[in-house]
């Protein structure tokens, strides 16, 4: 089990829920919510990347708003501003890099649905967020303006459902165009079959174990062998 903290947030604060390693320090990851905010799913998600060995703190970037409606969740979305957003993920890499018990020099970054577009932007905001792993990444690009350029010698992984139009997605395409033009490195994974969200075990309409266990395994993976 993990703890809120508080931490910089570009002049401001923001807050997040960090979850340790039993060994105490390992790789330093940032978990970003889906939609919904910083519900229990995402605490459960950050604290099952430290069993995993990674430290890693899941930031509030509804700032306390949450909700399991997804009207609701809808208009949270679309209320949230890109540039404070920005500024919490660069606060967030900074608080890791800055904890003690974070072995890694880079800083890794995974979301899902929303927080799987907003983690692959990290590492275009963040320049020691090195590494950025997106699970059916939904939101538009272009309110985000990615410097894809920031990708270089970065490395980046997709996981993408069959609802969402798999790997030949416009958004997916553009993202993989973007990231190895800027000579950086990204893979990208199809799940036959799947739902949007199929990893949120939380939600058994759209969940499918086979397909989570195998992103969750290559995701494990990746991180380890970019952060250590």
């Amino acid at each position: 089990m993990g703890e809120m903290v508080t931490f910089a947030s570009n002049g401001s604060t923001a807050e997040g829920y960090v979850a340790l390693p039993e060994s105490g320090s390992g790789p330093g990851v940032i978990v970003v919510q889906e939609w919904w905010g910083l519900v229990g799913h995402i605490k459960a998600v950050a604290d099952r990347f430290a069993a995993a060995g990674f430290v890693a703190l899941a930031p509030d970037f509804y700032h306390g708003a949450k909700t399991d409606e997804p009207d609701e969740a809808m208009r949270l979305l679309m209320g949230l501003a890109m540039d404070r957003a920005a500024k919490d993920i660069a606060g967030a890499a900074a608080y890791l890099s800055d904890l003690e018990a974070v072995t890694s020099p880079g800083i890794g970054a995974v979301g899902f649905c929303m927080g799987g577009s907003l983690a692959l932007w990290s590492a275009t905001v963040a320049e020691n967020v090195q590494a950025a792993v997106g699970f059916y990444p939904a939101v538009p690009w272009e309110r985000m303006d990615p410097t894809w350029p920031s990708y270089a010698g970065k490395s980046a992984m997709i996981h993408c459902s069959e609802e969402d139009g798999t790997s030949s997605a416009p958004g997916i395409q553009l993202a993989k165009s973007s990231i190895e033009g800027a000579d950086g490195e990204v893979e990208i994974f199809d799940y036959p079959g799947t739902k949007h969200a199929f990893f949120n075990d939380e939600r058994p309409e759209v969940y499918d174990a086979a397909a989570a266990d195998a992103a969750w395994t290559r995701t494990v993976d990746f991180f380890h062998s970019k952060l250590g």
